[in-house]
């Protein structure tokens, strides 16, 4: 069966306050949008005439020998649709891609699940914006690049470096997003209606945990789904015993958890999207710092300090939780005041720096470097730029990109601009980390969510 091309996008994201603690239901994130998005277009794998394939190509033409082949197969005993790497073709890959793999299976599972028909070869190509990886170096750009809305970064995936806008979970939701609707008619189920959209979220994050390895707090997930929010996590316990792929089961698991029909295990996160907004005036800007981070094994460190040290990390937690909370309702107060002359960011600015303070508490005591001393520099440096209310190390902190507040003006940002094209910093800031160049990212805010795009957009990358 022929089914026509479709296309979907997820904004990255950048969770300006409360990293670590969304890990626990008794505090917050406040996350927000990115308008850099991951793109996913589907559409029907050609064949020849009598010839029938149970092959599903996915494709990522920025990057080089980014191909991977799957075959597909239902399991016994209701374990749902097995995805198996095909590595015999030439063009294809070797190396295993586990969030595509992962995502793919689930989104194949939950289509079986739901409509009992017959799934068909299909062709995914995956694109990127150009911030979601760090390129400093020569580009060598060709006309057909400078014509195309998406960069060819002329590297392996694997060698490319990432910035921390949270691809990942922006891949996860758009790939979720387009196989669902590839295969799955309007009349049954539309992702991006409010009765799909709660179904696509909770698939998204049980492959995005899946492919993980862990069970995360899923506020990237989240604002992949919904745009820019304050998020407090799902209960981890609710997919504890959803089992794997290929378990007796797994299938009719998988979709009671993804429509919330389990009433012994109801998803329970709050997303609130009222009050995430910046107000006029302001404008979130991010700077890459050429590096990235272990999330990982930073998160274990800060967790094993928490569990060490429960009444000193309680304290300290609890502290930052109020400081932001009191981040949010000093963006609401400025967004009601509607004011953007810049003489009221006062109060703003010293939350900033007493929540910076509380994190470089933590990053002492949990001797995780949170906000490491280069990155210390530097955000001192941009917030002494006329115009930069302040900045942080967002979500998980360490070497990936700052998040500033700066004023919405054209000064301000030539002024980091000039700032940055001339900064240097030490090889080692003292804990064990460097940075590389520093350089001002094109994205901003933004708050829509996972939305549908017209697979026109995308000729120049078909084939």
């Amino acid at each position: 069966m022929n089914r026509p091309a479709v296309a979907f996008s997820a904004p990255g994201k950048v969770l300006l306050a409360g990293g670590y603690l969304v890990l626990d239901r008794a505090h917050t994130g406040l996350v927000f949008g990115l308008d850099a998005r991951i793109h996913v277009h589907t559409q029907t794998l050609p064949t020849s005439p009598g010839v029938t394939l149970s092959e599903i190509i996915v494709r990522s033409p920025q990057f080089r020998n980014a191909e991977w082949r799957y075959g597909y197969r239902e399991t016994e005993d209701d374990g749902g649709i097995e995805v198996t790497q095909l590595k015999g073709h030439s063009t294809s890959s070797q190396s295993r891609n586990n969030f595509v793999e992962t995502t793919l299976a689930y989104a194949l599972t939950y289509v079986s699940a739901l409509t009992h028909s017959k799934i068909g070869p299909m062709l995914i190509t995956i694109l990127a914006d150009t911030d979601y990886y760090s390129h400093t170096g020569p580009l060598n750009i060709d006309v057909s690049s400078m014509l195309s809305e998406f960069l060819d970064f002329k590297v392996p995936l694997d060698k490319a470096h990432k910035t921390g806008l949270g691809s990942s979970a922006a891949l996860v939701t758009a790939f979720t997003a387009a196989v669902l609707t590839h295969y799955v008619p309007l009349e049954v189920m539309s992702v991006t209606s409010d009765s799909g959209k709660p179904s696509l979220h909770n698939l998204a994050q049980v492959a995005h945990c899946a492919a993980q390895g862990k069970i995360g707090s899923g506020f990237d997930i989240a604002a992949a789904v919904y745009g820019s929010c304050t998020y407090k996590r799902f209960s981890p316990s609710l997919l504890q015993d959803v089992g794997e792929i290929g378990k007796k089961g797994f299938a009719t698991r998988l979709r009671l958890i993804v429509e919330d029909m389990d009433q012994s295990k109801k998803w329970d996160m709050q997303i609130v999207k009222s009050t995430t907004v910046l107000p006029k005036g302001l404008r979130l800007v991010m700077c890459d710092v050429d590096c990235g981070s272990e999330t990982v094994g930073m998160v274990k460190s800060v967790l094993t300090w928490r569990r060490d040290r429960p009444e000193e990390a309680a304290l300290l937690w609890g502290t930052l939780q109020k400081w932001n909370e009191d981040l949010a309702a000093e963006l609401q107060r400025l967004v009601q005041q509607s004011r953007d002359d810049g003489s009221d960011y006062e109060n703003l600015r010293d939350i900033i720096m007493t929540i910076r303070s509380l994190i470089r508490e933590m990053s002492e005591k949990a001797k995780v470097p949170i906000e490491p001393n280069v990155q210390t520099d530097l955000l001192d440096a941009c917030s002494r730029v006329p115009g930069v209310v302040g900045g942080v190390v967002p979500g998980a902190g360490g070497f990936d990109a700052i998040a500033l507040l700066v004023e919405d003006k054209t000064t301000v940002i030539s002024r980091l601009h000039q700032l940055l094209d001339t900064y240097k910093t030490e090889a080692n800031g003292g804990d064990g980390g460097s940075i590389g160049k520093v350089r001002v990212l094109g994205v901003k805010q933004d708050y829509e969510g996972v939305k549908e795009e017209l697979p026109s957009v995308y000729v120049n990358w078909l084939r």
